[in-house]
């Protein structure tokens, strides 16, 4: 039987190095477009296949698209769940990839595009991107972004409303100082959240307090130390509203160390409305938005793009709501 092409084979014939026949098969930067068809031309002819690479070499798609995440926190899960049931029954594959790391996460999404656009993927979905004017070779749409200016497709919620709804609520219980825990200040989600929370104090003529704002990060640890920092003050607040449900279940935890009693002595509201919210001790009353469909709409939005439709819109803002559950109370008397 003959033996089949090695990618060793392919860089000896086509004369180039290993290195150099990956980056033309996985469509990574740095090499010239005549040695790209060169190596492509050579693996071909000696019948080099290698799964997705192989099919993507044949045809140019590969039938997959892309979900690129910086984490697999539980906002981006329950944006995956949304995009793999829109594509449940369809002709596409969905690829999970978390391309960040420790050491350097700002930029991430390039870094993933290059490897993964022109050979394994032909539509990307960028959850919480920090970069927003990337370009690739396949259709990209972008979740919830960061707060530069956003020329890809995006799907977000409505973050200031929510917020505004939320703090509104609070302060209908009759809640006068009302903490902020607030959330990456890169992100226009965060962003928003606070003009929301800042927009209800005007509206209902409570003054803007900025001691009353700590940087939660959208971080357990930084929630952590958020919480820890408004609930210890002499003056604290008899409501905390968290820019996310992960903080705001940090902020329950860091009352319940202190004895602070939720919600007797303390109100709490969160936002995203994650699993977790509803299966707390405490359930946790929270801003729902619609993670799963945001996802889908993700989904239908990228394929489209890949069909060379053109949506009616490629700026998706989806309704929040108020779920009210038992962390909130009139403040004690």
């Amino acid at each position: 039987m003959r033996r089949r092409a090695t990618i060793l084979d392919v860089a000896e014939a086509a004369g180039v190095s290993v290195s150099t026949v990956s980056k033309a098969v996985n469509g990574r930067y740095g090499i010239a477009v005549g040695t790209v068809e060169r190596v492509l031309q050579v693996a071909r002819d000696l019948g080099y296949e290698s799964s997705l690479v192989a099919s993507s070499m044949r045809s140019r798609k590969t039938g997959v698209i892309g979900v690129l995440v910086a984490d697999f926190e539980p906002f981006s899960a329950e944006i995956l769940k949304g995009v793999g049931s829109a594509l449940s029954g369809s002709r596409y594959d969905l690829l999970a990839y978390s391309g960040s790391n420790q050491l350097s996460s700002e930029g991430w999404e390039r870094r993933s595009l290059s490897r993964l656009s022109g050979t394994l993927i032909d539509g990307a979905i960028m959850v919480t991107p920090t970069v927003v004017n990337v370009t690739a070779d396949v259709p990209i749409v972008a979740v919830d972004p960061h707060t530069g200016r956003a020329d890809l497709p995006t799907v977000e919620s409505d973050n200031l409303g929510g917020a505004r709804d939320a703090t509104r609520f609070l302060m209908g219980l009759g809640h006068r100082r009302i903490g902020f825990v607030a959330g990456r200040p890169d992100l226009r989600s965060a962003i928003a959240r606070e003009a929301g929370y800042r927009r209800a104090l005007s509206e209902g003529g409570l003054p803007f307090d900025q001691t009353l704002v700590e940087i939660g990060n959208y971080d357990p640890e930084y929630a952590r130390r958020a919480a820890h920092r408004l609930l210890t003050r002499h003056d604290r607040p008899t409501a905390v509203f968290a820019a996310n449900d992960l903080s705001a279940i940090v902020v329950i935890a860091v009352a319940r160390e202190l004895g602070i009693q939720v919600p007797g002595e303390l109100s709490v509201v969160g936002f995203d409305d994650i699993p977790e919210a509803a299966r707390h001790a405490l359930p946790l009353t929270t801003v729902h938005q619609p993670m799963s469909r945001m996802g889908a709409s993700a989904a239908a939005l990228v394929v489209a793009l890949m069909n060379g439709e053109a949506p009616e819109t490629t700026q998706l803002k989806m309704p929040t709501r108020l779920i009210v559950r038992t962390t909130t109370a009139p403040p004690a008397p």
